[in-house]
């Protein structure tokens, strides 16, 4: 979609700046390519763009000549409703044009319940949802991701899935493409085929045939020519050359605002239930210079205030206390804050929590999983709970107020005793609160165990929902108390969720009768319907609790049999027997080896960094380091937001401003406190869709600074659309400066023929002329437009020039003000572009 297309969609959507593109490390458009992909995110804008691996295919795809990678994401339903409509097809991000016309399609499956996205995007793209319906003529349909351990729900769907990590895999894919599309002009969807399937961690759906026996399990019988199976892929090592360290840096705020660096991929720690933590082995650890040199060129590049050290289990890091006490030692100064996402009770000491905090308290969670002891050494949780009281204690004691815990219902063995520890123990940590001086509090997340494939626990049942829907309530009315928060995911989304996690080929047409039902964004508790499922599921004629409620027996065949992870199915029937007995397996990192089969201890091996010394450096004598500036300047700056930089909203504005700063190393001045904020003003917000010729804001400096440097230097790093006109040092001021009435100037031009003299003139010459408006809580304002419009000029039919006095407690939009008084439907009046030329 180009941006003339823009005034007919976007107005009608709550977050344009999910779908302009242009973003700050993004590809530019006229890059020259012979092979296109398109990378799907099956999910709205902000939870995509906080995926690191979408952000490494990105990266990898687009330095390799004559490839070019864009991203699609799962638009909202009011978008998607607004293509529908309109008739048009569904966009890239990069160069706006439709998903269609691309070489490959490739989806990032994290979720399950992301599955009828999958078809949203395909749909309003015009591709057929099964792989047999394609030719030549369609994009090749591809998958990836932890989901596809078990592609088997969503084979049907797709040409070729990916199974492992993709860093070599895609390259190779994109290789063999060009290639082929080279030698032969098109793109020969066979012979593709035929040269991906020789690339290790490649699936081809379509070269196995799916029977089903008396029993109803499915066989899946390799064609002739298809090899048994498929083993995953693996990156022995994390190789600093595939790290993106100019990430696309999104508009507004994304789920998680940060910049994300992969410390350590995979966990041996051997969680039973953990499907990532058996997938994504063996451990391989990044050294603690790379991961520095890394955080460097990427804050360098982004402008994040925030570092995430991402990991299945980042306090196993080998080299965290040193790799965060040299993070603090570097960043603290600019207030870059730190913040570890995920580890183990026990695994942070004081002092390395101490630094953390130091600039800015970032998120605390903690995930014992089961209330008991007993429970916990079943699922091989290896924590206790004197590591996990005195983790909170810790917390507390050194000022966060609020810790997340992650429990979980339904576990293999679970009895009536572990739900009531579940209670016992969240009352014994919330009464270490009460100790402390100030509001601290625990929010309790519940979920339901699913049963993952390739795991010890894959032949489990999953929990009956009336149980699971039983249980939470009893939970919920059990932690009635001020200083705990009880959240719990949906029993019934859990149900869906674990019907796909271990399903076969049949559920294709089930995904399928549930989307055309209505079924979107299945994962978002606003968005899930159970009955569409249900409904869905009668009509296709499926037993849903065939996959759920029985307990499977360990030499059934399984619908992944055909894909191998690297541990043997020896080893998941072994620590499901040591499960029953309540029996321990030591992580291999810390111990003798656990046989597992995913090591050859050549090249697929542990990869660990040497247990660091921690350095004797305390919280006090790293931050001396910072320097501390006594001489402050305001800067006025003059800018203007035009095309499409009118889609943005002012939080995404003030947050794009802010990290533009950072990149260009103004040294702006920042608040004291638990949060340090920027010093940045902006007087005026403007709505979203509304363009300015001029707007000024006012930054706080350390120090001084050469203006026409700051002008530079931020139009170097600004999106299209927004200019810095001019920057000047502001006089100091004693006092408040008194308030000045301002009137504000603005253009509004149409497509259509819309502007009349005659109502002009009809409005001059009343005394009152009422606006009616609605604010958000149902209240209705009268506006008299005759006291804030003070020129009103049609230019001609198609423009208009109108002047807004600003005056407290009668404010309303220029859209707003037009549509009355030129009697403009709704439809007309957002349609319509607004330019703001000044405020004098």
């Amino acid at each position: 979609m180009k941006f003339d297309d823009f005034p007919i969609v976007m107005p009608f959507v709550r977050r344009p700046s999910s779908y302009i593109g242009g973003e700050i490390n993004s590809v530019k458009p006229d890059k020259p390519h012979k092979v296109s992909f398109a990378l799907c995110f099956p999910d709205l804008y902000e939870i995509g763009t906080s995926h690191f691996g979408m952000q490494i295919l990105y990266y990898l795809l687009n330095k390799m000549e004559n490839v070019m990678a864009e991203r699609v994401f799962s638009p909202g339903l009011d978008m998607e409703q607004q293509l529908r409509k309109t008739g048009r097809t569904l966009f890239s991000l990069e160069t706006g044009k439709s998903v269609s016309t691309f070489d490959v399609v490739g989806f990032s499956l994290l979720y399950e319940l992301n599955y009828t996205n999958v078809l949203t995007i395909m749909d309003l793209s015009n591709i057929p949802f099964y792989a047999r319906q394609r030719d030549d003529s369609y994009p090749l349909i591809i998958a990836g991701g932890p989901c596809m351990v078990n592609p088997e729900p969503v084979a049907d769907f797709f040409d070729a899935i990916v199974v492992g990590d993709a860093e070599s895999v895609i390259v190779q894919m994109a290789s063999d493409l060009l290639k082929i599309k080279t030698n032969n002009g098109k793109t020969d969807k066979k012979a593709v085929l035929e040269a991906w399937s020789r690339i290790k961690g490649v699936y081809i759906p379509e070269w196995y045939t799916a029977r089903y026996d008396d029993q109803g399990f499915e066989h899946l019988d390799p064609k002739k020519g298809s090899v048994g199976t498929v083993s995953k892929a693996v990156t022995p090592w994390l190789k600093n050359e595939d790290f993106p360290d100019k990430p696309v840096l999104p508009f507004g705020k994304p789920v998680h605002d940060r910049l994300r660096l992969e410390v350590a991929r995979g966990c041996s720690r051997g969680c039973r239930f953990c499907q990532a933590g058996m997938i994504y082995r063996p451990v391989r650890e990044r050294p603690v210079d790379e991961v520095l040199s890394q955080a460097d060129e990427a804050l360098k590049n982004t402008g994040y205030e925030d570092v995430s050290l991402l990991s299945l289990s980042t306090g196993d890091y080998g080299g965290l206390n040193c790799l965060i006490e040299q993070m603090m030692f570097k960043y603290s100064s600019k207030h870059i804050a730190v913040s570890v996402p995920s580890f183990r009770a026990g695994s942070l000491d004081q002092n390395t929590m101490q630094l953390i905090k130091s600039v800015r308290k970032t998120g605390f969670t903690i995930a014992p999983e089961a209330g008991s002891q007993r429970l916990r050494d079943v699922i091989n949780k290896n924590v206790t709970e004197e590591e996990i009281t005195r983790t909170v204690n810790d917390a507390f004691s050194l000022g966060w107020n609020l810790i997340k815990l992650y429990f979980m219902i339904g576990l293999p063995t679970e009895t009536d005793q572990d739900v009531n520890e579940i209670i016992a123990l969240v009352r014994r940590l919330s009464k270490i609160g009460n100790k402390q001086k100030g509001k601290q509090k625990l929010n309790v997340s519940v979920a339901t165990f699913i049963p993952k494939a390739h795991t010890p626990f894959q032949w489990e049942r999953q929990l009956p929902l009336e149980t699971a829907k039983e249980t939470i309530k009893y939970l919920k009315t059990s932690l009635t108390n001020r200083q705990i928060g009880f959240k719990w995911q949906n029993p019934e989304a859990s149900f869906i969720e674990g019907v796909f996690a271990r399903g076969d080929r049949r559920l294709s047409r089930l995904i399928e009768a549930a989307y055309m039902k209505g079924c979107r964004f299945d994962g978002w508790s606003d968005s899930f319907n159970f009955n569409f499922w249900l409904d869905a599921a009668e009509e296709n004629e499926i037993d849903l609790d065939f996959y759920t409620k029985r307990k499977r027996d360990t030499g059934e065949p399984l619908p992944w049999d055909m894909i191998s992870c690297g541990i043997t199915k020896a080893f998941f029937i072994k620590e499901r027997e040591k499960a029953y007995q309540q029996e321990l397996t030591q992580d291999c990192r810390d111990g003798s080896c656990s046989d597992c089969g995913i090591c050859d201890f050549k090249e697929i091996k542990p990869r660990l960094n040497a247990s660091e010394n921690r350095s004797t450096s305390t919280v006090n004598t790293v931050l001396k380091t910072q320097k501390i500036f006594t001489v402050k300047n305001k800067l006025a700056i003059d800018y203007a937001k035009t095309g499409p930089a009118g889609y943005f909203g002012h939080l995404e504005f003030i947050n794009i401003f802010i990290r533009a700063i950072n990149r260009a190393q103004i040294p702006v001045f920042y608040s004291q406190g638990y949060h340090p904020m920027p010093k940045i003003v902006f007087p005026d917000p403007l709505p979203v869709g509304v363009e300015s010729e001029k707007e000024t804001l006012i930054l706080t400096v350390n120090g001084m600074v050469e203006p026409d440097a700051v002008k530079k230097a931020l139009n170097q790093e600004l999106p299209e659309g927004i200019d810095i006109k001019d920057c000047r040092i502001l006089p100091e001021t004693k006092g408040k400066k008194k308030a000045e009435d301002k009137t504000s100037i603005y253009r509004i031009e149409s497509q259509a023929d819309i502007f009349d003299n005659k109502k002009a003139d009809a409005f001059r010459q009343r005394e009152h002329f009422l606006l009616e408006k609605q604010n958000k809580k149902g209240v209705v304002k009268k506006i008299d437009l005759k006291k804030i419009v003070s020129n009103l000029e049609v230019i001609d039919k198609k423009r208009l020039m109108m002047e807004i006095k600003e005056i407290s407690g009668q404010k309303a939009k220029p859209t707003d003000i037009a549509g009355a008084l030129f009697e403009l439907t709704e439809k007309t009046v957002k349609q319509a572009r607004v330019v703001k030329i000044e405020t004098i």
